[in-house]
């Protein structure tokens, strides 16, 4: 379904990616792991159009969509959670959904009532604004609304970041639903213990490389590996 293929990208002169390479199978959910500052978060940025890509190639359903521009690429059905939520704070959360509503061929669509169904609690709050809602509200909003696009893959970077843990255990109990529905999923988060459970492969990033993929059996096993690339 995706496939990342010697990927180079960065900001300015500063390169932050170097031949970053890995896929995504329909129906996968994978991580990419590792510590703060080795390229994760621009390895999404870099997929989904936001920054330009300097060498190398990314191709989603068979076909290239390197240099295309981020609604382009979104319009072929990745679906972005980015980081830090970025909801529309002056739109209710019925609007912030229906803002990014899309329906997709061959897919079940998402629609209003089955997000509601996901988050009980945004239906409760539809009429709110995105700027009245809790940090956890915010995250369910951000989720639903890259739902509504109805993606082929989502992306989630760091799904679970700063929130308290029975909002973030609602999140990975609503991660777990989509995987059992077949959703593909691309995940960054710190929660290692939880991404072992839910996902089934992990891809390691280490300075703008891939040094490691493997299941989460194999990563489980494998203290060497956490000690050299996980652990603080």
């Amino acid at each position: 379904m995706l496939r990342v293929e010697n990927l180079q990208a960065g900001y300015g002169p500063a390169q932050v990616l170097f031949d970053m390479s890995f896929h995504i199978d329909s129906g996968e959910v994978v991580t990419l792991l590792g510590r703060n500052g080795m390229g994760k978060t621009t390895t999404v940025r870099t997929i989904m159009g936001m920054l330009p890509t300097q060498a190398g190639q990314v191709s989603f359903d068979g076909r290239p969509v390197t240099g295309q521009p981020s609604y382009r690429i979104a319009q072929r059905g990745l679906g972005l959670v980015p980081e830090g939520r970025r909801i529309f704070p002056s739109l209710s959360v019925e609007e912030n959904l229906i803002a990014t509503a899309a329906s997709r061929d061959g897919k079940p669509a998402w629609t209003l009532e089955r997000v509601y169904g996901f988050f009980p609690r945004l239906k409760e709050r539809r009429s709110n604004m995105g700027d009245e809602l809790s940090g956890g509200e915010q995250q369910m909003l951000a989720i639903g609304r890259a739902l509504m696009t109805n993606p082929k893959l989502l992306i989630l970077d760091e799904a679970t970041e700063g929130l308290a843990p029975l909002i973030r255990q609602e999140i990975w109990d609503c991660l777990a639903r989509l995987k059992q529905e077949g959703e593909s999923i691309l995940l960054i988060d710190k929660n290692i213990k939880s991404l072992l459970k839910l996902a089934d492969r992990h891809v390691i990033v280490e300075k703008g490389r891939t040094p490691w993929t493997g299941t989460s059996a194999e990563l489980t096993a494998d203290e060497t590996i956490k000690r050299r690339y996980l652990q603080a």
